[in-house]
């Protein structure tokens, strides 16, 4: 069983039989507006919002290409009958209502207005206000396969409840889809990099905080004695964290003695780093404590009297044990065995 209607400058064919339909000689497919809506929905919530924008905008104007060069071949359209090919086209196939209402043939360029075209209705369907981009975009195809150079468009104004219809732009322009396609790459791209960049930054912080606890440990030993290891190079961060927290820590621990265990330094002890055990010996003494050197081998002892902070003003014992026996010596205490 065939059918055939002529719907304005369309010719619509029904073959019951073998279940194809034409319009204008082309085979169509129809479909719901609810279900092109679940259709775009899907590559939104599978793409993102930018990427699926993207897709529907590039896709748009490459359906309008094919679309103008078949007409342009089949029905010879031009700039004197595209106004009312345009207008009795798209309105039988369900794309509402598109009229164009200006019209400049020497700089080719047109203004349109679009009225309850299927994005329209399909974006209403859940009031969810997102704006139509699809259907100016094919347009813009349009205009391109029909005049054969690139056209693009600007919406001026969207139609709403307010508004009874958009008002979209179309011109010759550079602009292309493959440009779009490669500046939305290189904007994911960098905001891949500065997301990496973020997380770089966030866990470099956190490591720099682990190594500034670690690094700057006040171990208090016995009552009145606190032991501060000092471990491998101090720059500038690593020689304030160490003073405030050793400094902290003495009147805490009310300690008479702080004992710098150099051990850890090996030959990382430099001009800044006597300067920073003299200024930490200082400031200890101001708040009551005494500072003594310990871990001091004989190559340490060599470099240390190369360095132009003199050093031998405080007690300086060969290990950790020495001077832990030293302080309590000092403060008229003693480590003695239990008798069982």
């Amino acid at each position: 069983m065939k059918k055939e209607i002529t719907v304005g400058a369309a010719e619509l064919k029904w073959d019951l039989e073998t279940g194809e339909v034409l319009f204008d000689g082309g085979d169509v497919v129809f479909f719901w507006t609810s279900a092109m809506e679940t259709f775009f929905d899907t590559i939104r919530e599978i793409s993102g919002t930018e990427a699926t924008d993207l897709v529907l905008e590039t896709t748009g104007f490459r359906q309008g290409i094919v679309v103008g060069e078949g007409f342009r071949e089949l029905k010879n359209i031009d700039a004197s009958n595209v106004v009312e090919w345009i207008s009795n086209t798209y309105a039988p196939a369900g794309w509402g209502k598109v009229e164009i209402v200006e019209m400049d043939i020497e700089q080719y360029t047109f203004t349109m207005h679009i009225q309850d075209d299927w994005e329209f209705k399909m974006n209403q369907l859940n009031r969810k206000g997102t704006k139509g981009i699809f259907v100016p975009s094919h347009y813009a195809g349009v205009l391109t396969g029909l005049f054969g150079q690139n056209f693009w468009y600007r919406t001026i104004r969207y139609q709403n409840d307010e508004q009874p219809y958009s008002i979209v732009e179309y011109y010759p322009s550079d602009v292309n889809v493959q440009q779009n396609i490669r500046e939305l790459a290189r904007r994911q791209e960098g905001q891949q990099i500065r997301q990496l960049e973020e997380m770089v930054d966030e866990k470099t912080e956190m490591l720099r905080k682990l190594v500034r606890e670690l690094s700057s440990p006040v171990i208090p030993v016995l009552e009145g004695i606190i032991v501060v290891p000092m471990i491998g190079s101090y720059d500038e961060d690593r020689t304030e964290d160490l003073i405030n927290n050793t400094l902290n820590e003495l009147p805490r621990h009310k300690a008479e003695f702080l004992l710098l265990d150099l051990t850890g330094l090996n030959r990382h002890i430099s001009e800044h780093t006597a300067q920073l055990i003299d200024k930490l010996a200082a400031a200890a003494r101001l708040l009551g404590t005494e500072t003594i050197l310990v871990g001091v081998s004989p190559e340490l002892a060599m470099i240390i009297t190369r360095t132009m902070q003199d050093l031998s003003k405080f007690e300086t014992l060969q290990s950790l044990q020495h001077g832990i026996y030293y302080a309590l010596g000092r403060s008229g205490r003693s480590i003695s065995q239990k008798n069982k």
